[in-house]
């Protein structure tokens, strides 16, 4: 399970280092794709490979399904982390997040988030979260 926020910089090459508390789990060879709430996600080849089988299984037919995958699949790269412990962010990619210097990595369960620091700041901002409210919110999902 990822869990954690580290803050690192993305290089004039677009390449990012993975922090060392994530790098093991998530292994050398990773997919790096278009998130939600303006990030990118980050999963190991096992969960990608669940994750694609979920995509899969959604009907040809749904256009918010075939939507949903396009926005997913299109964007997917393969990541490889180098000696440094550095992983290549494709422009497309690094546009769509808005990252250009300072970035957020964070694990969130089975996935990591990618976040540019502005970003995260903004949407983890206490005007943004209400954490009393989003906790009332979860007791409809049974936690």
């Amino acid at each position: 399970m990822f869990i954690g926020e580290y803050e690192h910089s993305v290089d004039t090459k677009g390449r990012l280092i993975m922090p060392a508390k994530l790098r093991d789990e998530i292994g050398d060879k990773f997919v790096v794709t278009k998130g939600l709430d303006g990030c990118l996600f980050a999963y190991s080849q096992t969960e990608w490979t669940a994750f694609e089988e979920k995509l899969k299984s959604l009907p040809l037919s749904s256009k918010n399904a075939r939507d949903f995958t396009r926005f997913f699949l299109s964007g997917a790269i393969e990541c490889e982390i180098d000696k440094q412990g550095r992983f290549l962010i494709t422009s497309n990619l690094r546009d769509f997040a808005n990252l250009e210097k300072d970035v957020v990595i964070i694990g969130v369960n089975t996935r990591i988030e990618i976040w540019s620091k502005e970003k995260w700041s903004k949407y983890s901002s206490d005007e943004n979260i209400n954490v009393d409210e989003i906790a009332e919110n979860m007791t409809m999902l049974g936690i």
